[in-house]
């Protein structure tokens, strides 16, 4: 299968888990190349975001403590960056200053943004991977370099039973390439 089409099945997959909800910006509304990746996502299931990132991920913490499964989308790593107070203090750490009581499990997509055929520049196609796998002492991120890797990596993000949160990074480019 193609890379884009790895990600569809995901979606697709996720989507039919009853503690799952899809949030983010262009979820519910064409904007990104992430977007027609949802097309099977029943739309009862997408909650369309404002450009608000690091409220996006403290209701994600938040549906998460509740007992749902979000799957937070951030098209772009340089707009997760926004929410890293969030990502950093609250979802990674909660599990240890809580004692284990609380341990959010949230579904982070975000990518490395596509640079051909139009480079968007540097604010759009930035890769803090290997950054944030030094800071994350729980949440784990795993970046997508092969169609094979994105069924298998989403469905550890959903199956796992440690409670971990996970993020997974796509590559923009190999959405037509790959």
């Amino acid at each position: 299968m193609k890379y884009f089409d790895e990600l569809k099945k995901s979606m697709g997959w996720l989507a039919e888990k009853p503690e799952t909800i899809f949030l983010g910006q262009a979820v519910e509304y064409p904007g990104t190349m992430m977007t027609n990746t949802l097309a099977d996502v029943p739309k009862v299931k997408l909650l369309e975001m404002p450009v608000a990132e690091e409220m996006q991920l403290g209701i994600s913490i938040g549906l998460a403590l509740n007992g749902t499964i979000p799957i937070s989308i951030y098209p772009r790593w340089n707009f997760l960056l926004l929410a890293t107070n969030q990502l950093v203090n609250h979802l990674d750490k909660m599990p240890l200053y809580s004692n284990g009581e609380f341990k959010p499990k949230v579904i982070i997509r975000t990518s490395i943004g596509s640079e051909r055929p139009l480079n968007p520049q540097i604010q759009h196609t930035g890769d803090y991977s290997d950054a944030f796998k030094l800071m994350l002492k729980i949440v784990e991120v795993i970046v997508l370099n092969e169609p094979d890797q994105i069924f298998p990596a989403y469905q550890k993000a959903y199956l796992r039973d440690d409670s971990r949160s996970t993020i997974l990074v796509e590559y923009g480019d190999y959405y037509n390439e790959k």
